[in-house]
């Protein structure tokens, strides 16, 4: 039996999930399948507060979908698994801040993977490209999100000539949050990984509901919709626990302690 192509272990709170398909982690569809399985679990689980993603070895986070799969048979709008390709960029209500550490290569459909995460930090040989112009196919989700994240002309570059940029300019452009040497990349993920597990973990909810929807609405819908708790996440935060245990733990002068309900 070869072994899976997803390795995921858990440290506390935070889920760390690393895509590892020799040679280059490209996704094929069965790893997308079991990427979104994992993804949900990560998602069900009250538990598990933070996902910190990243690829195995030191050359490639990942390269995006897997044309030698697709050559064999795999489609191109074939089944990717209940949250789209790798998983996530189509997850529903993931509502768990998420961490990608990019380690090497990250292009197609693994640029777009990396976007879909929350915070993105980057190894000082990373880098990042869309080629998929080069090979008569769209970057679908890189096309939806990317002139939203960066200057609409630099993701267009991005778009239409499949210019590679490295971390330094990933960084520039504001789409890499922080650099390190290679050699310390996880030891900085995880620091921040287990910073933001520490943290209010329905304040995070509400926090992603309310960023995710009020992309399709005016300011003051989305600010009518907090006030008059129309979002789930806000609904249950104002209601719950933590929010009490914040107000006491500010007026005691001290830590407070959050248990997500």
């Amino acid at each position: 039996m070869t072994a899976s192509p997803v390795r995921t272990e858990r440290r506390g709170h935070v889920l760390e999930v690393t895509l590892d398909r020799p040679k280059a982690n490209a996704i094929d569809l069965k790893t997308s399948v079991i990427l979104g399985d994992t993804f949900k679990e990560f998602r069900d689980d009250p538990e598990l507060r933070v996902a910190l993603i990243t690829g195995a070895g030191e050359k490639f986070f990942c390269p995006g979908w897997d044309l030698k799969a697709a050559a064999d048979g795999d489609a191109v709008d074939g089944n990717y698994g209940v949250g789209g390709f790798g998983g996530l960029q189509e997850m529903r209500d993931m509502n768990k801040p998420v961490i990608a550490a990019v380690n090497g290569i990250c292009c197609g459909g693994g640029f777009e993977w990396a976007l879909s995460a929350d915070i993105i930090l980057a190894a000082e040989h990373a880098t990042f490209a869309l080629p998929e112009i080069r090979s008569g196919t769209v970057a679908d989700a890189a096309s939806v999100k990317l002139p939203k994240r960066i200057p609409y002309h630099i993701a267009m570059e991005m778009l239409l000539t499949g210019r590679w940029l490295d971390a330094e300019e990933g960084a520039r452009w504001g789409f890499v949050n922080q650099i390190h040497p290679a050699d310390t990349l996880m030891e900085e993920a995880r620091k921040l990984a287990d910073h933001l597990a520490s943290g209010p973990p329905l304040v995070y909810a509400a926090i992603k509901e309310i960023v995710r929807e009020a992309e399709a609405l005016t300011f003051q819908d989305a600010m009518n919709r907090i006030t008059r708790r129309q979002f789930e996440t806000v609904d249950v935060l104002y209601d719950s626990e933590d929010q009490m245990e914040g107000a006491r733990a500010f007026s005691e002068k001290r830590d407070p302690v959050w248990k997500g309900k």
